[in-house]
């Protein structure tokens, strides 16, 4: 009874926690139906704008009471589902730093030395085909032969490179590359990290790929994909400025406030009943009169509940009610709330407020809102000093930058060094503005801006400024940004347009719901009262599990919402086995509460077994997938927690209570009561026939891969791929034509080149267009001319006249192109290799498992065998039918997610009849091994159906309605489902038996 209390108590916490997490989700949208009601208000092309200003005046008001904690509308945003590129639409980039680049900037005028060029391009081949991943270690052994054994450190001597001498070894030497390589790839990060932050992008998602150099940035809902492009891909620009102090500049803000007012008392129009609220902030800050603004004597009016900031009236003072001047100190003058930048920006640059600024000030906004000030923004003056305009000093000449500790107290500073150059400027700026503050600007932000104390003119510098050690850490990493020798390169990117993004909701919900309904029928008509039961064990899972993927962060795909519906039709499994062996204890003769006691307790270590054994799949695809695949992986995994836990446990509840509450529980209806429980087939006398079949199709698979090969998608051979929405039906034969037509025309080009291929996506107006044409060039020149080709191709195609900016804009939302997708051939390479370890680990770590848990490695080896050949036949399936079923049959990264999905699927049934076996070796000893294992399977044989029942069911209900871009993950799912349940039944099984009869004396029944 204390068992089941704790049970309940912590199914009642789960619970409360999974309303907890998911609130925040309701509780967004709320917010965000009605920033769509304030933005209807405007103009159709204002809309955009105006609900995402709403939105920016109001993420740090309290939206969300929770007992006595409150949260602003950005942080229950920062804790609601978020939504997969897929469904919500956006960008999906992946950025490498080039080592090449990085080599060759560190080498300077020596990489002109024949040697030294011969050596990287032997390192370029070894990345390019796949023989090495240690482009350095390569590069350095390759110079060291080419050079007949002359030290490499002459080419990479620098006065500002002060670990590396003539003396040094070729082992510092590439320990130093590997140091630089890794400092440009934590530089770059930086940059990119900073540079999102300011693009507007709701929860952008940036993070580096452990064990490469590469980053990859996804960004949810944004239309403008080549700003992106090329805002990713810029260099780096950090500058060092001096700057104006804040009580210079206030008496010049007061008198621009008052011209304003002045000119909006000349041009206000009176208001109108129907004039629209605009959305408040609340403030924090001292009242108005207080701080640098109280000292110069401004007139201001008192605090008012519709100003921005909260500490003036918007039409006494509308530039301080948008830039509050009582946060100026320093070089800031003042803060903004971000929806009140652009009015703030707009009002500085009216000319007639210009004129009453130096001409040598420049304005320039803070890196990020302070938590301090409320999330505002401050704001800088920048004090131009050169005759060009530009920065005194740059990050070109920053050496090292790093954050430690201040000697005194415990807050962090930043130590910074750098060159004679740097040093030589330094020392004069500083000593020329003791007193002042210099202003650190990356990319046209201001991170800092520290106060000089003295004059520094040693080029080594402490930057100080009550900073954490994480703040330290941010603003070193921006210094050494300054120093990058090589700016990221995009080598994939995924363009996903909202219109297709909604369709893919609407096909994964209604699969989603129709699969539900079937697996809930299934259950209930199969297995009467406990069969519902079960029913509200697995609504009780969804509710986990979705609650559980919003407490980890995790990011819904479609992928991942047929991960959820996949996971429902595991889910029953565990019910499945536990109800079919509580039927069997009834017809032994046991009594109903010993029965369901004996059936829990004898299921437990089937259904633990089968469970890991998929989750050892999950754990694979999580390590070797990216993006979507990822997404799968972790609704899988986190699926299978939830649905052990449903299934043993509130399961075992409700059956308990209703046994309590009227006495007994129907398992079964007449008519599934005995299904299948009397069968008496001497299933292992057919095993050389299944030999000889599984034997042919293995081989004519084989023969199909050679001579047919696979349809494999861009993923594994580089290229582009678009999916592109016409106004009417068209064709693939007209598509193709026009593509042949346009394609052909290109001179040089060989057949291989500009091979393409063409099919149907979802409806009949939109096609999918994959190409190889210049696939081994990821510029944005080579896209643009891919993209320039497609839309000569395709434009006779439309039925009015739609222009190459309109057709390649995913902003469109109608026509044109929907989604985007561009991978390297390093990429593809990479892909190609972690599909292939992907696999051959998840044989062995389920063979291993098999093993250890069963004793024999005959068992493992039957099961591990029988996986190959499930993995074999759905391979040679793909290859055998593509071109000819009507859907797409191509091979991508999601195929290899459905081949491990099967992988760790397909063993459930195995480890089941497996156990079954050692049980009945253990109870019957002096029966044979071979009456042992047929009576083993067919006991096996109900659970072993209905298991892959309601698994088929799910997978038919996503085929059907789960719509087209993931058909053919579905597929080759449902062909490995059904092999799989044959393979337990004929392959696995029957090997395990050849191989372990080798080592006992049996007489074989013929």
């Amino acid at each position: 009874m204390q068992s089941k209390g704790f049970i309940k108590l912590i199914a009642v916490l789960l619970a409360l926690a999974c309303v907890y997490q998911l609130s925040f989700t309701f509780k967004t949208r709320s917010v965000e139906k009605k920033a769509a009601a304030y933005a209807a208000q405007f103009p159709i092309d204002e809309q955009s704008a105006a609900e995402q200003h709403y939105l920016d005046s109001i993420q740090n008001l309290t939206v969300y009471n929770v007992g006595f904690k409150k949260f602003t509308y950005k942080e229950c945003k920062e804790k609601e589902l978020n939504l997969g590129l897929d469904l919500k639409g956006g960008m999906n980039v992946m950025l490498e730093v080039q080592v090449e680049d990085v080599v060759k900037a560190l080498a300077g005028d020596s990489q002109n030395d024949p040697a030294f060029q011969q050596a990287i391009a032997e390192a370029n081949v070894a990345m390019k085909d796949g023989s090495s991943n240690d482009y350095i270690g390569d590069f350095v052994k390759a110079y060291s032969r080419l050079s007949n054994g002359s030290p490499i450190a002459a080419i990479f001597v620098s006065p500002d490179r002060k670990d590396i001498t003539l003396e040094s070894s070729d082992a510092d030497v590439e320990k130093m590359l590997k140091r630089e390589t890794e400092a440009a790839i934590g530089a770059s990060f930086n940059v990119l990290r900073s540079r999102i932050d300011h693009f507007g992008v709701t929860q952008p998602n940036i993070m580096r790929l452990p064990n490469s150099h590469r980053i990859l940035v996804e960004l949810p809902g944004v239309k403008e994909p080549q700003r992106v492009r090329d805002l990713l891909q810029g260099t780096a620009s950090l500058e060092f400025w001096l700057t104006y102090d804040a009580r210079e500049v206030l008496p010049m803000l007061v008198s621009a406030d008052k011209l304003l007012k002045e000119e909006a008392s000349h041009t206000a129009a009176p208001a109108t009943e129907n004039a629209t609220e605009q959305p408040a902030a609340e403030a924090v800050a001292p009242t108005a009169g207080e701080g640098l603004i109280g000292e110069i004597g401004a007139d201001s009016t008192a605090k008012s509940e519709t100003a921005h900031t909260g500490n003036f009236d918007q039409a006494q003072n509308p530039l301080f009610a948008v830039l509050d001047p009582n946060y100026a100190g320093g070089a800031a003058i003042g803060a903004a709330y971000k929806a009140d930048i652009a009015t703030v920006n707009e009002y500085l640059a009216r000319p007639e407020v210009r004129d009453l600024f130096p001409a040598d000030i420049l304005f320039k906004w803070g890196v990020k809102g302070d938590d301090h000030i409320d999330g505002r923004y401050y704001l800088y003056a920048i004090k131009v000093t050169t005759p060009d305009g530009k920065a005194p000093l740059d990050g070109s000449v920053v050496t090292d930058a790093r954050e430690q500790y201040a000697q005194r107290g415990a807050t962090a500073e930043v130590s910074m060094t750098m060159n004679a150059e740097g040093t030589q400027k330094w020392a004069r700026m500083t000593g020329e503005n003791i007193g002042k503050c210099i202003a650190i600007v990356l990319d046209g932000y201001v991170y800092s801006a520290p106060r000089v104390n003295t004059k520094i003119d040693k080029g080594q510098s402490q930057i100080t400024g009550d900073f954490t050690i994480q703040e330290a850490q941010d603003l070193a990493n921006v210094l050494n940004s300054g120093k990058v020798p090589a700016p990221a390169k995009i080598i994939q990117d995924t363009v996903v347009g909202p219109s297709l993004g909604q369709e893919s909701i609407n096909a994964g919900m209604l699969s989603f719901v129709v699969a539900f309904i079937l697996v809930l029928l299934y259950m209930g008509l199969f297995y009467k009262t406990a069969g519902w039961m079960a029913d509200v064990a697995l609504l009780m899972n969804v509710f986990l599990l979705m609650g559980v993927l919003v407490s980890f962060g995790a990011v819904l795909t479609l992928p991942g919402i047929a991960g959820i519906v996949l996971t429902m039709g595991m889910a029953v499994d565990a019910n499945v086995i536990i109800y079919e062996r509580i039927k069997e204890e009834l017809r032994e003769g046991k009594g109903l509460s010993l029965a369901i006691k004996e059936g829990f307790s004898k299921a437990y270590s089937a259904i633990i077994d089968g469970q890991l054994t998929t989750i050892i799949t999950g754990i694979v695809l999580f390590i070797f997938g990216t993006g979507p695949v990822q997404g799968f992986a972790t609704t899988l995994i986190i699926g299978i927690i939830t649905s052990v836990f449903c299934a043993i446990f509130i399961t075992r509840l409700l059956i308990d209570w209703i046994v309590a509450k009227w006495g007994s529980i129907s398992f079964s209806y007449k008519w599934s009561e005995k299904f299948l429980s009397n069968t008496h087939v001497n299933f292992l006398s057919k095993r050389k026939v299944a030999y000889w079949i599984s034997g042919a199709l293995i081989v004519l698979s084989i023969l199909s891969f050679f001579v047919r090969g696979l349809n494999l998608g861009a993923e594994f051979t580089g290229g582009r791929a678009y999916v592109v929405r016409f106004d009417k039906a068209v064709s693939a034969e007209e598509v193709r034509a026009n593509m042949e037509r346009v394609f052909s025309q290109i001179e040089g080009a060989d057949e291989s080149s500009i091979s393409f291929e063409v099919k149907q996506y979802g409806n009949e107006n939109q096609m999918r267009i994959v190409t190889q044409y210049r696939y081994d060039d990821t510029s944005d020149e080579a896209t643009g001319e891919v993209e320039e080709l497609i839309y000569k191709a395709l434009k006779p195609l439309y039925s009015y006249d739609i222009t190459f900016d309109q057709f390649r804009s995913t902003q469109t939302d109608v026509n044109g192109i929907l989604t985007a997708d561009k991978i390297g051939p390093s990429i593809a390479n990479d892909t190609t290799w972690n599909a292939v370890y992907s696999v051959l680990f998840s044989l062995i770590a389920i063979g291993l498992y098999i093993t250890f848990r069963f004793k024999r490695w005959q068992w493992a080896t039957g099961a591990t065998l029988a996986l190959a050949v499930n993995a074999l036949l759905i391979i040679g399936i793909f290859s055998m039918f593509y071109g000819i079923l009507p859907f797409n049959l191509e091979v991508n990264q999601a195929f290899i997610a459905a081949i491990l999905t099967i992988i760790g699927y397909a063993i459930n049934d195995t480890v089941v009849v497996f156990d079954r076996i050692r049980e009945y070796l253990g109870i019957y000893p002096k029966r044979s091994l071979y009456e042992n294992v047929n009576n083993a399977i067919n006991s096996t044989l109900s659970r072993t159906i209905n298991t892959s029942g309601t698994t088929l069911v799910t997978l038919l209900a996503i085929f059907f309605f789960g719509g087209e871009t993931i058909r053919g993950f579905i597929f080759a799912l449902i062909i490995g489902v059904v092999v799989g349940t044959v393979a337990t039944i004929f392959i696995a099984t029957p090997l395990a038996y050849d191989l372990m009869k080798k080592r006992a004396k049996i007489d074989e029944e013929k």
